[in-house]
């Protein structure tokens, strides 16, 4: 049967850009939906998770489980997706260091 699926990316090479639209519309820049099988996600997903190069992508979906539904990343982000015995949370991961440390903005800014 198929589900509605939702692929959001940011930065992403062109190519990986093609295939989503090929099975997807992007309503939006970089968020991609549409409605597929569970096969034909998942091949698209390894698609892109395999290609995202520097950039990052999230797929969410329909799944059997108490949220209803399933995050998958791929790329390095800043918020990670975590189990909380069952549940799928989003972590955000501390700035690093020289983010933190940036200098005082001067008065009358």
């Amino acid at each position: 049967m198929a589900r509605l699926v939702m692929i959001a990316t940011t930065a992403v090479p062109d190519h990986v850009r093609g295939a989503l639209s090929r099975w997807m519309l992007e309503p939006v820049a970089g968020v991609y939906v549409g409605t597929m099988s569970a096969r034909v996600r998942d091949e698209l997903w390894s698609v892109v998770s395999a290609s995202v190069g520097v950039g990052a992508a999230v797929c969410v979906h329909p799944d059997d489980n108490e949220q209803g539904f399933t995050i998958r990343t791929a790329g390095e982000r800043r918020r990670t997706t975590v189990d909380f015995d069952g549940l799928q949370l989003i972590q955000l991961s501390a700035l690093e260091e020289a983010e933190q440390e940036m200098p005082p903005v001067p008065e009358g800014w």
